[in-house]
């Protein structure tokens, strides 16, 4: 039987698009990949609770603990060593990740972006200010996409994308519901699972010296 990729999720807050995924795993979409890790940049973050509900590992790898975004990417590394982590998935994780850290997983780290990349999207580029300054645009047609990660924000390879129209008296909440309901969780785990089923039946597991 071919070992199946092992997933951690990092996450800053209510952890939807990690729940996304736990479906997803459950209903079979993700079938070549098992989440292993929940990673959290803060420890008030609900997405740790999902994780204990789900029987999923949780840990807590902040700046405040560590003392800097250095010290936490330190734990964070120690973290996927521990655990045998072999891609890793940016579920609404709210730190910029180093270019040390993104070089070290090249194309085993996926994010999802509330837009159509290469719109709204870039430094300071999150939350409700994508869609904030999608509405104050005026585009008829917004998105989500989940890209490969580098050292650029936003910057890496697209994976998959998926449009979402904007309707007449939207706000940056409705149209944030709307994003992630109806293309950030649908492409999400199949795209999770398209990088999972590749390392997988390449045997290509990430190898921890």
């Amino acid at each position: 039987m071919v070992r199946k990729t092992r997933i951690a999720v990092m996450v800053s807050g209510g952890g939807t698009n990690l729940q996304a995924l736990l479906d997803a795993q459950d209903s079979g979409i993700i079938k070549s990949g098992e989440i292993v890790l929940v990673i959290a940049s803060n420890d008030q973050a609900y997405a740790l609770k999902r994780a204990e509900n789900h029987g999923v590992k949780g840990v807590v790898c902040s700046k405040a603990l560590y003392g800097s975004q250095a010290g936490a990417e330190e734990a964070i590394l120690a973290a996927l060593k521990e655990n045998a982590v072999d891609m890793i998935v940016l579920a609404g994780y709210m730190s910029i990740l180093s270019a040390d850290f993104t070089a070290r997983y090249d194309r085993r780290i996926l994010n999802v972006h509330p837009s159509l990349i290469p719109s709204f999207c870039g430094e300071g580029f999150y939350g409700l200010r994508v869609h904030q300054a999608a509405l104050d645009y005026g585009v008829k047609v917004t998105g989500a996409t989940v890209h490969f990660v580098n050292e650029i924000p936003d910057g890496g390879q697209i994976i998959l994308q998926k449009a979402v129209e904007i309707q007449p008296g939207d706000t940056p909440e409705t149209l944030q519901r709307r994003v992630m309901e109806n293309a950030e969780w649908i492409i999400l785990p199949r795209a999770v699972e398209l990088v999972a089923a590749e390392i997988a039946e390449k045997g290509d597991f990430y190898e921890y010296l």
